[in-house]
């Protein structure tokens, strides 16, 4: 059990398994819906769940709802993981020479299983999905919908034809609006059944952090991409200046926190988030140069580089607002 244990936290952390492990069940499904993103999943839903005991105006949250809403959100995220994958492979964007191909396990492309039945598995999850929807909509009416289905259509379209989102340089756009307004927002609503403009506005900082990931991700396929035909924005704008913008994007989250705090959107007790700045100089300079020429040892996400970065900072200043949101929960302090 405990080589088990070591396993998923291996997969969870890395998405691959520990050298000369042998795949267990659970490892394999962790690795088809790519299971190590889902905190930042996790983080936009407490965001929009606390935002309604912590915001300026605290609402009555229904703590089941909230409860649904990020379920949903986590199989939601599952299958557009899935469709992803499986747009991309008979779309011949994934290949085993591909730089997804090359950092973790590929569902397809290793033989975790078949296109039929990934399909079948993202049939299941949207179904799944679907049961939540249709309650949260009876439970709180029609803007459940409307969230939801703006959500399902940036995520099929991502990779889907005919739209491509990420082939035209707004995929980058897409994921900020999902995992901004769209997921914390509408977690919001469903867990308050109101909806107010601030609330937009509060979810502005974390969407910021999650595109630098998606950025950073796509800097790092730059060349891949770029020899496919997909103009990834990182394509569009050069791989250098895509190192800029992620870094300006990362101050920016900073900068957006201080000033919803000055005004009063975000509590003081959300300045939690200052806690990263000291690794944001060293996170800075890592953005700002190439990438190793040769994998470093014992990193496990190569050819991937930027993105690993990136990732690691927005866990750490996702969880730090998530905190800084339970505190002024717990002891509201505005300016």
């Amino acid at each position: 059990m405990a080589t088990r244990l070591e396993s998923w936290k291996s997969v969870l952390t890395t998405q691959n398994l520990p050298e000369g492990q042998a795949m267990d069940v659970v490892s394999k499904w962790l690795l088809i819906i790519r299971a190590s993103v889902f905190p930042m999943t996790i983080t936009s839903a407490a965001i929009g769940g606390l935002l309604a005991v912590a915001g300026p105006t605290p609402a009555s949250a229904n703590w089941l709802h909230f409860a649904a809403a990020m379920v949903g959100l986590v199989l939601a995220h599952a299958a557009n993981n899935m469709i992803n994958d499986y747009f991309d492979t008979v779309g011949g964007v994934d290949t085993e020479s591909y730089v997804r191909g090359q950092y973790a396990p590929h569902p397809i492309l290793s033989g975790l299983v078949s296109k039929g039945g990934l399909l079948a598995v993202i049939a299941v999850v949207n179904l799944l999905d679907l049961g939540i929807l249709v309650w949260l909509t009876q439970e709180r009416g029609p803007w459940v919908v409307v969230f939801a289905l703006l959500g399902l259509f940036i995520s099929v379209f991502y990779v889907a034809p005919p739209l491509q989102l990420k082939h035209h340089g707004w995929g980058e756009p897409g994921v900020a609006i999902v995992w901004g307004p769209l997921m914390i927002a509408g977690t919001y609503f469903v867990t308050t059944g109101t909806l107010h403009p601030w609330v937009f506005v509060a979810s502005l900082p974390y969407a910021i952090l999650v595109t630098t990931v998606l950025v950073g991700k796509h800097i790092d396929k730059h060349d891949a991409d770029r020899a496919k035909g997909i103009h990834t924005l990182p394509v569009i704008l050069g791989a250098d200046r895509a190192r800029f913008l992620n870094q300006f994007l990362m101050v920016s989250f900073f900068v957006l926190v201080l000033c919803l705090v000055l005004t009063g959107t975000l509590g003081v007790w959300t300045l939690a988030v200052f806690a990263a700045a000291p690794k944001l100089r060293g996170l800075l300079r890592v953005q700002g140069s190439p990438p190793p020429a040769q994998k470093p040892e014992n990193y496990p996400l190569w050819p991937l580089w930027y993105v690993a970065w990136a990732f690691v900072f927005t866990r750490l200043c996702g969880a730090l607002f998530v905190l800084g949101l339970v505190a002024n929960a717990i002891y509201p302090v505005f300016l």
